[in-house]
């Protein structure tokens, strides 16, 4: 038994949260899932009580009060940042000279990229010699289809700063990770970095997360021009259907009708 692992969080693979998901559908009690004989079994897991949805912790033999990995989170779509969320986070990672987090989060923001493929980024995926380019391709790890994206030139301008600070070369990893034991930094680490970006701009971190970075741009596309194939494109969603649940846009779009409606 793993003692110094707490809950499911500490069975799930590193990329999980990002890649291994319907985009957006997080499920509500994954402590559910976590107690099942077949999750037990998968993950070597023993000695685990059953729980129903009244319950509010994972109880075991050995740890009768184990917390769930999402007790007290929020579970579910993450909300895209605003314009001014976005200024604000570049003002404030400009003013820290925060040179690899702004590379990041401008990369994020247009790539639209989910944090499993953003992550594993290698610099030869970006530039071709010593020019950032202006459009780039990669495969997405989820669903292995290749998907392109732009970046814009203030993200071309803090990528190529990045580049040279760290002194990487083509074959590098973009974002390589400060501990010995792991390449790149991982989608855990992301995680972590990208809250420290809401924080820092004011906003509620439990409303916000790594899908965040990736939902802004494509939601306010959307917004601005109502093309929803395009947004489709963007995302690398293989069907329409998936757009529409990921970005909510049914339900906004509904809400919008209705305030137009003045009774």
């Amino acid at each position: 038994m793993l003692e110094a692992m707490t809950g499911f969080e500490a069975q799930r693979p590193s990329g999980w949260l990002q890649c291994g998901e319907e985009d957006g559908q997080l499920m509500a009690d994954s402590t559910l899932w976590a107690s099942s004989p077949i999750a037990a079994a998968r993950h070597g897991l023993k000695n685990q009580t059953p729980i129903n949805n009244k319950e509010s912790v994972m109880e075991t033999r050995e740890h009768p009060h184990r917390e769930a990995w999402n007790k007290g989170k929020l579970v579910g779509q993450k909300a895209p940042l605003k314009p001014k969320d976005i200024w604000a986070i570049r003002i404030h990672l400009q003013n820290a000279h925060e040179v690899r987090d702004l590379a990041m989060f401008n990369l994020a923001i247009d790539s639209k990229l989910r944090g499993c493929d953003l992550v594993s980024l290698r610099v030869r995926d970006v530039t071709h010699g010593n020019q950032v380019l202006s459009r780039a391709m990669v495969v997405q790890r989820k669903t292995q289809r290749p998907v392109q994206f732009e970046l814009t030139e203030p993200t071309r301008t803090a990528v190529a700063a990045w580049i040279a600070k760290a002194g990487l070369r083509a074959e590098d990893f973009l974002f390589p990770s400060r501990l010995h034991d792991s390449p790149h930094v991982s989608t855990r680490q992301y995680a972590r970095i990208v809250e420290h970006w809401v924080v820092a701009a004011g906003l509620d971190p439990s409303a916000y997360g790594t899908h965040s970075m990736r939902r802004t741009k494509a939601t306010l596309i959307y917004k601005r021009t109502k093309n929803l194939r395009a947004v489709q494109l963007l995302l690398g969603h293989s069907k329409l259907e998936s757009t529409v649940r990921y970005l909510g846009i049914e339900v906004d779009d509904a809400l919008e009708i209705s305030e137009q409606i003045e009774i």
